[in-house]
């Protein structure tokens, strides 16, 4: 493999002519910076997230909070509401945080200062302290360590080999252009250097990778066997009065989609949890099952749907009927489900199917 000095040159000539245009960057060779608020509030959206999903949600954000002073002004039930579909709802509640903390002291200009942001990671921190402040910071994300994987030909399975790839990034990083350099390793990870068939042929990088040179490059980087992700149920309790307004409670801070709003419900666990509905009415079983996928487990939900004139909930409260968009994905599919039953008078595709209603016995 040539010398190491040869690749960033390399990498920045094509970055020049190839940079992807995203709402959040600031072209090629301009003289100006990047926004450090739009860098960080795009690298927190992209956290398990893809661009194309990300650049609606940055849109809207910059639309309505168009600068962190605004973003850290905001309700957060409306941010909350505003990232319903992105998922990793600790994320939202950190933005929240950090621009609470950013709007009084301003954003920090180097690593450390960055890191020390709620929700801000060492990846987070090198990305705005080099795309944003021009810092000569090393930059890894998973994009970044399947190129270098490749690149240095390392056979190492993941995660182990994190340490490694970081290090083989640290050596190519200049000192002029570190963000130009990270975003150009990015873009090539995300059109090129692809998780499956590689476009080897059109990567500027070809003659230096000893991936490709050893005909290795598909197979790497190398994973360790992934073990089955657990399922857990749960139940899921849709409560219509003849007003239109619908049972729901925001869920608690703290854990998986913590203050979020979203229908009254059950324990999640691995084994079915007993039939418990916050008040006594004709309650019917929803004959499909509202599914999710997270990142640590599978989601089951059985849903239950009941129409009244009016009831006295021990859990949550009747409210006006939300946009579903508001409701985090889960939630929304169990509210469309009880919204579509309830549209056709409440049980009568349910009697339809031949499943036996369950009345609860209080």
């Amino acid at each position: 493999m040539r010398k190491a000095a040869e690749i960033s040159p390399k990498l920045l000539q094509w970055y020049d002519a190839n940079a992807r245009e995203l709402p959040w960057r600031v072209p090629p060779n301009e003289p100006r910076r990047a926004n450090p608020y739009h860098v960080w509030l795009s690298e927190i959206m992209l956290q398990q997230t893809t661009v194309t999903a990300v650049k609606p949600y940055f849109e809207a954000f910059t639309t309505r909070w168009p600068d962190v002073a605004a973003l850290a002004a905001a309700k957060d039930e409306d941010v909350l509401a505003a990232w319903a579909g992105l998922g990793y709802y600790a994320r939202a509640r950190n933005l929240l945080k950090c621009a609470r903390v950013v709007a009084v002291c301003g954003f920090p200009k180097d690593e450390a200062g960055l890191l020390a942001l709620p929700g801000v990671g060492p990846y987070t921190a090198a990305a705005i302290a080099a795309i944003a402040y021009g810092a000569s910071a090393v930059v890894v994300d998973g994009n970044i360590e399947r190129v270098m994987a490749r690149l240095f030909n390392e056979r190492e399975a993941l995660p182990a080999v994190k340490p490694k790839l970081k290090k083989r990034a640290a050596a190519l990083t200049p000192q002029k252009r570190a963000g130009d350099h990270a975003q150009a390793l990015m873009d090539l990870g995300a059109t090129i250097c692809i998780p499956k068939a590689p476009r080897c042929a059109g990567c500027p990088l070809q003659a230096n990778c000893a991936a490709y040179n050893a005909g290795v490059a598909a197979e790497l980087p190398k994973r360790l066997a992934k073990k089955p992700k657990p399922t857990r149920r749960g139940i899921a309790y849709f409560a219509q009065r003849v007003d239109g307004h619908v049972l729901l409670e925001t869920r608690p801070p703290r854990g998986l989609l913590g203050g979020m709003l979203g229908l009254v419900g059950s324990e999640w666990a691995e084994d079915a949890p007993a039939f418990d509905p916050p008040f006594a009415a004709n309650w019917q079983k929803y004959s499909g099952e509202i599914t999710h996928v997270f990142t640590h487990f599978n989601l089951i939900l059985t849903l239950y749907v009941a129409q009244v004139k009016a009831a006295n909930p021990r859990a949550g409260s009747f409210q006006p009927a939300p946009a579903p968009s508001s409701l985090p994905s889960i939630m929304r599919k169990a509210y469309e489900a009880g919204f579509l039953i309830c549209s056709i008078e409440c049980g009568a595709e349910l009697s339809n199917s031949g499943k036996k209603q369950e009345q609860n016995d209080r």
